[in-house]
C-alpha cells in the first residue's frame, strides 16, 4: 500500500506544468469541519419548529432517525474517502462504481446545490445584520460577506480550513454552554424554569400530531444535517486522509448525539411545544430562537445579541463551506471531462481559480434573483437545492454498496482498507431507503386533499426532473452502462 507521505507528494506535484490541489488540511481542520458541518441554523433556529410540529418526543424521534441515516452515510463515505481521497468524492465514486452518467448527474447536482447555498447564506446574512443596523441596505452586507467568503477561499486551502476551524469552535462552545445552562435550569440549580420535565408530557406530548408529524419533521431535520458530507470533499486536500478520515467519521455518532439529540431534549424540557414563539423562529427573528428563549429565561439579558452573532458565524461558515465544495466538485468534473476544460486550471497555491470564479458568479446571480420581482425564481432555486442534498446522499449510499461489492469481487481483502464501515450491507441499504423516502416525501401533503396541488408539487420536486435530465442526457449521448463489479476502477491517486 502506498504510504500517506508518498500519496501527498504525488497529489501535490505538477505534471507537464499543470498544478494540482495541495494536501494542506490538518487533522484538527478535518475534525472541526466534520463537527461544524453538523451544526448550523437548522439546529439554532429550525429546532423550534420541529418541536412545535411534532412535540418533544416526535422531534427527538425524527432527529434520531435522521441521525442514524447520516451516521451510516458518513461511515460509507469514510470507507471510500480513506481508501480513495479525492475532491470529486461521491461524484467520482458513483462514476467509477455505478455508472459514469450517475457520476455526471451527481457532480453537477452537488455543485448546483452548493452554489445556491452561497446565495441563500448571503440573503440570510443581510437579514441577521438588520438586528443591529436596520437602516443599512441589506445588499451592502451581502456584498461584504461575499467578498469575505471569496477571500477565505482564494487565499489557500489552509486559509479555508483555519476559518472553518474557528467558526466551528464558536458553534461548539455555544451548544456546550447552552446544554450546561439548560441542565442546571431543569434540575432547579439555576433560576428560569420550575417545571422540571413537565413539558415533555403536557397536552398530547411527547408525540404531538402522531406518526405523520414525525415524517413531516424528518424532512426538515434532514435539511439540518446537510453539510456533513463535506468532510468527503475535504479528504482530497487532507495531509493524511488514511488516518484523518476514519478519525473524523468515528466521532460523527457522538457529535450527533450530543449536539442534536441532547439539545432537542433540553429544549423540549424548557420550552412548551405550544409556545407560539417556536413557529416564528428564523433569521429575521433571532429573539425567539429556542436558544435565545432559554438564555433569556436563565437571566442572560444579552442572549439575543449573542445568539445573533453565533448564528451569523453559522451562516458565514455555511457559505464558506459551500463555496469551497462547489469549486472543488466543479474542478473535478472538469478533470474527468464532464465540465469545460478551462475549469481545470489550478494556481500555484493549489486553488482551482476558474472553478472558484464560476461558482462565485453563479451564487451571486442566484442571490440577485431574490432582489427582483417577488423572488419566485429564487424560491424555485432554493427548493431544487434542498432536494439536491438528499440526491447527493443517495449517491453516497449506492456508491458505497457497489464499491464494497467491487472490492471483494476483484479479490481484495477488507484488511487493505484504512477504514471499514460496520454493518454492511445494512447501513447503505437503510440509508438508501431513508434518502429515497425523503426525496419522494418532500411535499407528500400536496397529493392529499380534495385535489392534487400541482403548483406545490412542481415547486417542491423541481430538482428531481433536472437531475434525471442530466443523468439520462449524459447516458444517451455517451452510451454509458452499469459498471461491472470486476471492472470497477479501484486505482488510487
Amino acid at each position: 500500500m502506498q504510504s500517506a507521505k508518498r500519496a501527498t507528494e504525488v497529489y501535490a506535484e505538477t505534471v507537464s506544468g499543470e498544478h494540482r490541489l495541495e494536501r494542506k488540511l490538518k487533522t484538527r481542520h478535518l475534525s472541526m469541519i466534520a463537527i461544524g458541518g453538523t451544526i448550523g441554523t437548522g439546529l439554532f433556529l429550525a429546532s423550534g419548529s420541529t418541536i412545535a410540529a411534532a412535540g418533544p418526543g416526535g422531534a427527538l424521534a425524527a432527529y434520531l432517525i435522521a441521525g442514524l441515516m447520516v451516521f451510516f452515510l458518513m461511515t460509507s463515505l469514510g470507507e471510500m474517502a480513506a481508501f480513495m481521497p479525492t475532491s470529486g468524492s461521491f461524484s467520482t465514486y458513483t462514476s467509477r462504481f455505478v455508472d459514469p452518467a450517475l457520476g455526471f448527474a451527481i457532480g453537477w447536482n452537488y455543485w448546483y446545490n452548493n452554489a445556491i447555498i452561497v446565495a441563500l447564506e448571503l440573503s440570510a446574512s443581510a437579514l441577521i445584520m438588520k438586528y443591529w443596523l436596520p437602516d443599512v441596505p441589506g445588499i451592502l452586507w451581502s456584498a461584504i460577506f461575499l467578498v469575505l467568503i471569496f477571500s477565505l477561499n482564494i487565499l489557500s486551502v489552509k486559509g479555508y480550513g483555519e476559518s472553518e476551524f474557528w467558526f466551528s469552535i464558536i458553534k461548539v462552545a455555544t451548544i456546550i454552554i447552552f446544554i450546561a445552562i439548560s441542565l442546571l435550569m431543569i434540575f432547579g440549580i439555576m433560576n428560569g424554569h420550575t417545571g422540571g420535565f413537565r413539558n415533555l408530557t403536557e397536552g398530547d406530548a411527547p408525540f404531538h400530531g402522531g406518526f405523520l408529524s414525525i415524517i413531516s419533521v424528518f424532512m426538515i431535520v434532514g435539511f439540518s444535517f446537510q453539510g456533513t458530507e463535506l468532510v468527503g470533499i475535504t479528504a482530497g486536500e487532507s495531509e493524511n486522509p488514511e488516518k484523518d478520515m476514519p478519525r473524523a467519521v468515528k466521532q460523527i455518532f457522538w457529535r450527533l448525539l450530543l449536539f442534536y439529540v441532547l439539545a432537542i431534549f433540553v429544549i423540549g424540557c424548557l420550552v412548551s411545544y405550544k409556545d407560539p414563539h417556536l413557529l416564528s423562529s428564523d433569521v429575521s427573528n433571532i429573539a425567539v430562537s429556542p436558544f435565545t428563549l432559554v438564555f433569556k429565561n436563565a437571566g442572560l439579558a444579552f442572549a439575543a445579541s449573542v445568539m445573533n452573532a453565533v448564528i451569523l458565524t453559522s451562516v458565514l461558515s455555511a457559505g464558506n463551506s459551500a463555496m469551497y465544495a462547489a469549486s472543488r466538485v466543479l474542478w473535478m468534473l472538469a478533470k474527468e471531462g464532464k465540465a469545460p476544460a478551462f475549469l481545470k486550471k489550478v494556481n500555484k497555491g493549489g486553488i482551482p481559480m476558474n472553478a472558484l470564479y464560476v461558482s462565485t458568479l453563479i451564487g451571486m446571480a442566484a442571490f440577485l434573483t431574490s432582489l427582483f420581482g417577488d423572488g419566485v425564481v429564487y424560491s424555485w432555486l432554493l427548493n431544487a437545492a434542498g432536494l439536491a442534498g438528499f440526491i447527493s446522499w443517495l449517491g453516497i449510499s449506492i456508491a458505497h454498496y457497489r464499491f464494497r461489492k467491487a472490492f471483494l469481487a476483484q479479490g481484495r481483502e477488507l484488511s487493505e482498507l484504512p477504514y471499514v464501515a460496520k454493518w454492511f450491507p445494512f447501513g447503505p441499504i437503510l440509508a438508501t431507503v431513508l434518502c429515497t423516502a425523503a426525496i419522494l416525501g418532500q411535499n407528500y401533503g400536496a397529493f392529499f386533499g380534495s385535489k392534487v396541488d400541482w403548483n406545490g408539487v412542481l415547486v417542491s420536486y423541481i430538482g428531481l426532473p433536472l437531475f434525471l435530465l442530466a443523468y439520462l442526457g449524459y447516458k444517451i449521448v455517451k452510451r454509458t452502462k452499469l459498471v461491472p463489479l470486476e471492472q470497477a476502477d479501484l486505482s488510487r491517486e
